[in-house]
């Protein structure tokens, strides 16, 4: 579980194929390497990895052929900036809000609105996960806590402050460039509770919740 707060802007270092439709990718991150162990689930912008090694400044992980083709990481060449954040542990602040690190779709940057103090940047928005989001509400956008500031067909934007644009990829990338969603899981529960009557399976049983 992380909270969409960015602990450091890394960088994917290499990319190896490993066979069986995945590949082994080492991303730099002295900050989020410092403690990493083997086991530990890190986000890599918004993707939840788990560490196979760390060497230095650097991490290695696993990642599946489905994930890179469900999420831009699949986009990613040595030397592109990532945000990374650590797993929450119980005794953390939550800045932001529950994010799993589990990417529900991806996005594409439409335009960019410099203002004096911050930055309105619009993505689309895909149509399986419109019903999820609204005016004031949380979203993930690569493993950046954000608040939704307006919703239009199809689209929807948010607003940077200058922190976000230089502490994150979000103030890099540019129109066209692909971007993790992860919508605030607590709507989908919703979503489920309301279209179940009430109703949770549990082990092929139903649960009242």
């Amino acid at each position: 579980m992380f909270t969409g707060i960015v602990e450091e802007l890394g960088e994917l270092v290499r990319r190896v194929e490993t066979g069986g439709d995945s590949a082994l990718v080492a991303i730099r991150g002295p900050l989020v390497t410092s403690d990493a162990r083997h086991g530990d689930s890190i986000s890599v912008n918004g993707v939840c990895l788990t560490v196979v090694e760390s060497d230095g400044d650097v991490f290695t992980a696993d990642v599946m052929g489905e994930t890179f083709r469900r999420t831009s990481l699949g986009a990613l060449r040595p030397g592109d900036p990532v945000n990374l954040e650590r797993a929450a542990t119980l005794g953390s602040r939550l800045g932001g809000h529950l994010v799993q690190g589990h990417v529900d779709g991806v996005a594409e940057i439409v335009r960019r609105e410099p203002a004096e103090q911050w930055e309105t940047v619009t993505f689309t928005l895909p149509e399986a996960l419109a019903r999820y989001v609204v005016e004031k509400g949380s979203i993930t956008v690569d493993g950046v806590s954000l608040t939704v500031a307006a919703l239009a067909d199809g689209l929807f934007s948010v607003g940077l402050i200058p922190t976000t644009l230089a502490a994150t990829t979000l103030g890099r990338k540019g129109i066209g460039e692909p971007v993790n969603l992860e919508v605030d899981v607590l709507a989908k529960y919703v979503e489920r509770l309301l279209t179940t009557g009430g109703r949770l399976p549990v082990d092929g049983l139903e649960a009242v919740a």
